[in-house]
């Protein structure tokens, strides 16, 4: 994985039975637009979808990604 902003240091995708998930933290400093440019490339790239978003006081957002669990091993997000 990677250390990129919003991908929290030592995360791992978290696995279900139907689904894998991804926890991402999106800082406050990061636009709308740019936040949602960034989670659509995840999207193309991965085969990530969005799964929830909770916006903090602060104004940064934690979002859950997720996708359909599968037997061969995908990137996990590079955000």
């Amino acid at each position: 994985m990677n250390s990129l902003p919003g991908l929290e240091p030592g995360t791992q995708a978290l696995a279900s039975s139907e689904w894998e998930y991804a926890p991402v933290r999106i800082p406050r400093d990061v636009t709308r637009s740019l936040a949602a440019t960034m989670l659509s490339m995840q999207a193309e790239t991965g085969g990530w979808e969005l799964a929830r978003v909770l916006l903090h006081p602060d104004g940064s957002r934690r979002v859950w990604l997720r996708r359909r669990w599968r037997h061969r091993n995908l990137p996990g997000p590079l955000l």
